[in-house]
């Protein structure tokens, strides 16, 4: 059964996009612990960050470096916090997070933003693309 962001990439559930490439896709998280918290994953659906092949993990990284200088110009914050967790979803992924302090980090702490607020910080940060 494809994972929830596979399902994403094939355009069966909607997402607030920030970037795309043939390779990789970043999109803001529904339950963000802050504003501009952004998911960076490949398209290809392999469960664990460190069974990728190398090149598409430096690719991934790559892609995730050039979203979190976006998110960094966008979003008020010290820095952009990285991590990756990959629990939650069987489907390799990094946390993109703007911090202003660590407790920014606490992934159960989530807020809920409306599905408005989420497209409104989208185009923020896509301006910086």
């Amino acid at each position: 059964m494809p994972s929830i962001f596979s399902r994403i990439v094939a355009g069966e559930i909607p997402a607030h996009k920030i970037a795309e490439t043939d390779q990789f896709l970043a999109f803001l998280d529904v339950m963000p612990t802050t504003t501009g918290h952004t998911l960076v994953i490949p398209k290809k659906e392999v469960d664990y960050i460190f069974d990728l092949d190398d090149e598409l993990y430096t690719g991934l990284m790559a892609f995730a470096k050039t979203v979190a200088a976006a998110v960094e110009k966008a979003i008020l914050c010290k820095r952009v916090g990285v991590a990756v967790v990959g629990l939650e979803v069987p489907h390799a992924h990094v946390h993109l997070i703007p911090l202003n302090s660590m407790a920014d980090m606490n992934f159960n702490n989530k807020m809920k933003p409306s599905a408005e607020e989420l497209a409104e910080t989208a185009a923020q940060i896509r301006k910086y693309l």
